[in-house]
């Protein structure tokens, strides 16, 4: 959680985000059953604080149904690389293992709310018909 929701008390219950490292990304996006937002930040970047209460409350609002981590480009900078993040503030989302949808700069909550719902947890849930 960064200093901007603190400083506004947006956090008004413990979930789980998980701050990304080269160490714990495989562990915790790449191996996931659950599908994942990755919320790619930098310090000093406007649009990254504009997001980060929208990706708390997602956390919050899908608990249990999806994963939710951050990434700070300043302390994983080959991770970023490797990921080919260009500019902050990026939203990857990964299901089974795979990217599934990146999306660069600031949308709003219900833009992401909509990808969630629509997307990324129905094609999660949907059955095989074979």
């Amino acid at each position: 959680m960064g200093w901007f929701t603190k400083l506004l008390g947006l956090e008004t219950e413990p979930h789980a985000v998980v701050a990304l490292t080269d160490e714990n990304f495989r562990r915790e996006v790449l191996e996931s059953q659950t599908p994942v937002l990755v919320d790619v930040w930098s310090e000093g970047c406007g649009p990254c604080k504009m997001l980060e209460p929208v990706v708390m409350k997602l956390s919050r609002d899908f608990k249990g149904r999806l994963k939710v981590g951050e990434l700070d480009v300043a302390r994983a900078p080959r991770l970023a690389a490797k990921l080919r993040v260009t500019g902050t503030p990026t939203v990857l989302y990964f299901r089974k293992g795979k990217e599934f949808e990146r999306v660069i700069g600031y949308r709003a909550d219900h833009y992401h709310r909509q990808l969630i719902e629509h997307e990324l947890l129905e094609q999660t849930s949907a059955t095989p018909t074979r």
